[in-house]
């Protein structure tokens, strides 16, 4: 499941319980403010990520404690097993160091050693692209993938793509994303 959600300033969702679930959240503007039953508390801002892995339960709250409008995609992610320790992290991503490739930002596999980790065998990504400039992101012939731009309009393998807009992909092995205007951009790669 990707959501894509706005939170009026200081408002959010009270607490509220998952189990058996990776729920990445990207903040695309302001601030997120993250509170959960095991004693986890972090404020995510504009540009970085977040993970919650819920593993056998755990109640959280999400809270714009901004004086402006809080925008994330939330992306729900089911684990390759069920129950498990939950936990919580959260990591900076400066757009500088993503600029013209996609960086790993969350995932479940070996080598991703700078991605948040998650109980999945799947990898959220993303990438800045400059109007005019082009990404490549490999990915395996029994793999899926869904892309978004949080920001600007691309080109991916010659389909436009407008800024909120997704793309479920398929029967692809190469994605060749080229910027329309200056993009960021979110992408998720699972099975």
């Amino acid at each position: 499941m990707w959501n894509d959600d706005e939170i009026a300033p200081n408002t959010g969702f009270p607490p509220h319980p998952h189990a058996d679930m990776e729920i990445i959240t990207y903040v695309r503007q302001g601030a997120i403010t993250h509170e959960d039953s095991v004693g986890h508390k972090g404020r995510t801002e504009a540009g970085d990520v977040q993970v919650m892995s819920a593993g056998s339960g755990i109640r959280h709250a999400e809270y714009n404690r901004e004086p402006m409008p809080t925008r994330i995609f939330q992306i729900w992610i089911e684990p390759e097993k069920q129950g498990g320790e939950p936990s919580w992290g959260a990591k900076p991503f400066p757009k500088a160091d993503r600029s013209g490739r996609f960086v790993p930002l969350a995932s479940g596999f070996a080598g991703d050693e700078d991605a948040l980790p998650i109980r999945a065998e799947a990898r959220v990504l993303g990438a800045t692209l400059k109007a005019g400039d082009s990404a490549e992101y490999r990915l395996s012939p029994d793999r899926h993938a869904y892309l978004v731009p949080a920001v600007g309009s691309v080109d991916v393998n010659g389909v436009h793509i407008d800024t909120r807009d997704g793309a479920a992909i398929a029967n692809e092995t190469v994605l060749k994303v080229k910027a329309l205007e200056d993009a960021e951009v979110v992408l998720v790669d699972a099975a």
